[in-house]
């Protein structure tokens, strides 16, 4: 396991931790994005518990059980993409970089896993 692996995996775990408990608080700007990206407020909850699914598979694979390591970090490139797709579907370009850089840390952490 990598030095490089480690903090990247630790960086990622960390974001998406507050990201997810941001969008279980309902904090004012996790409310705000929603509105402008038109999404329900019903999907805050849901979309928490991916990110928060995501940090506890990336911590396991941290841990060993490298399985669950690499399906973290696909699933979250994958949730992470969709979005983007959404903030350039929707025109809202203005706060893009922040899921922008939580794919680029879920990709760096998917090259990095050990196989």
């Amino acid at each position: 396991m990598s030095v490089a692996y480690v903090i990247v995996t630790v960086v990622t775990i960390a974001v998406n931790l507050y990201a997810a408990v941001a969008d279980f608080a309902g904090a004012r700007f996790v409310l705000a994005n929603s509105a402008e990206l038109g999404l329900p407020r019903s999907w805050i909850l849901p979309l928490g518990l991916l990110k928060l699914a995501g940090a506890a598979g990336l911590s396991a694979g941290l841990l060993g059980i490298h399985v669950l390591g690499v399906a973290a970090a696909i699933g979250l490139v994958l949730f992470f993409t969709g979005a983007v797709v959404v903030h350039v579907g929707k025109r809202v370009y203005h706060n893009i970089g922040y899921p922008g850089a939580y794919l680029a840390l879920a990709g760096a952490t998917l090259v990095l896993t050990p196989y």
